[in-house]
């Protein structure tokens, strides 16, 4: 009479077993995410949740990530959804919708990238007038004393985390594509300056910002700094390096800095993730304080750039596990299945920032006051590029 069970027991012994040693899957992942965004979105310039196409560093970033599923899966359609997005913002003459120059908008250089790739592919000229006119930006882009870049004309003497995302790709991937080597230096000394000004000894993390002048309201009257850690700024930080070294050329001097500042950033992140849901916080450092909340445009930005850079080598292999349990687990906890089947990724914060006419004043407070919201694209990118480099 105990055989049926006994068999029972073994049935559900063997499918437990190959469940738990079932291979998670990434690509699969991915292209859920890239199916369902380009459902909620048939056009890629409408992502942002805007009502009519402009230049956006948001929608920039994920035209990145379509960019690269076009190279991992060679289907043109991703492509053409990246070059439709792309011929909606540049006109025939090369200009480009919304921007304008004199505003020295760092934010406004991070669609520079995903030119440059569509030049690569079509070379259309007007493309490459376009690219042409965000690198004369940075020939006039307001400088502090030691040589980084201004975040914008309105944010004056400051530099923020996110501005070394915004600039600093595109410019080493415009130094690279164009053979203007002498380029490099000053593109490292952008991430060696914003290290040595916001830089915390006692975390190893970075805060937001830092005022040259001292005189915002958010910024330390003796050293500048903003007062607290947001884990997005912190992520685009280290996506900044990561993507900056696809560039350098492996033999420059300071290459070795950019991976210390990488390691120590990565490594320093660590102790401050959820490790039930391996996300990290809104305020990166105080997982326990009240109204803080779990994030997931910080946390897929990290999972990136963890990613990368062990698959690269510029991070050692733990990172690459690490990345994989943060993946994993962000399916888990930011994810949901809408009724038309597509899936929505949730828990993104829709901005925050220093000073302005906002007058926010960095306090955790303030960075727990910005709502979140679903789909955000500052999320997608980076979930799908991250989870490329996991796939491979």
């Amino acid at each position: 009479m105990r055989k049926p069970v006994v068999v029972i027991l073994s049935l559900f012994f063997f499918l437990s077993t190959n469940f738990a040693c079932k291979k998670f899957d990434y690509k699969g992942w991915t292209m859920r995410i890239v199916k369902s965004e380009m459902t909620h979105n048939p056009e890629l310039w409408t992502s942002d949740f805007v009502k009519k196409p402009s230049w956006n560093y948001a929608q920039a970033l994920e035209a990145k990530a379509f960019f690269q599923i076009f190279t991992f899966t060679a289907d043109k359609k991703y492509f053409d959804y990246v070059h439709d997005f792309t011929n909606k913002l540049v006109n025939d003459s090369g200009e480009i919708i919304s921007y304008e120059l004199s505003k020295h908008n760092i934010d406004n250089l991070n669609g520079g990238n995903i030119l440059i790739d569509v030049y690569n592919i079509t070379k259309e000229d007007k493309y490459l007038k376009a690219i042409q006119q965000l690198r004369k930006q940075l020939d006039t882009q307001p400088r502090v004393s030691e040589g980084a870049f201004w975040h914008k004309s309105v944010y004056p003497h400051q530099v923020w985390l996110d501005g070394l995302y915004m600039g600093s790709p595109f410019y080493a991937k415009q130094a690279y594509t164009f053979h203007q080597t002498s380029d490099f230096d000053d593109v490292v000394k952008q991430f060696i300056v914003c290290d040595k000004y916001t830089l915390d000894p006692k975390t190893g993390l970075n805060f937001h910002g830092w005022d040259e002048s001292r005189t915002q309201i958010w910024a330390n009257s003796q050293t500048g700094q903003s007062p607290n850690f947001w884990s997005r700024s912190i992520g685009w930080y280290v996506m900044a390096i990561v993507d900056v070294l696809d560039y350098l050329p492996e033999n420059h001097p300071q290459r070795p800095e950019m991976i210390k500042i990488l390691k120590r950033v990565c490594t320093s992140l660590l102790p401050y993730q959820d490790k039930k849901t391996g996300l990290w916080y809104q305020v990166t450092n105080f997982p326990n304080r009240k109204g803080n909340y779990l994030e997931s445009t910080g946390t897929t930005m990290f999972i990136y750039a963890m990613a990368k850079g062990a698959n690269k080598g510029s991070l050692p292999k733990k990172f690459r596990k690490i990345a994989e349990n943060s993946f994993r687990k962000f399916t888990k906890n930011c994810t949901i299945i809408n009724e038309d089947g597509t899936t929505t990724i949730t828990r993104s914060c829709i901005v925050a920032g220093l000073g302005g006419s906002k007058n926010r004043d960095g306090s955790f407070e303030y960075y727990i006051s910005e709502p979140t919201r679903n789909d955000d694209p500052k999320a997608i990118g980076p979930f799908i590029l991250a989870g490329l480099e996991l796939s491979n």
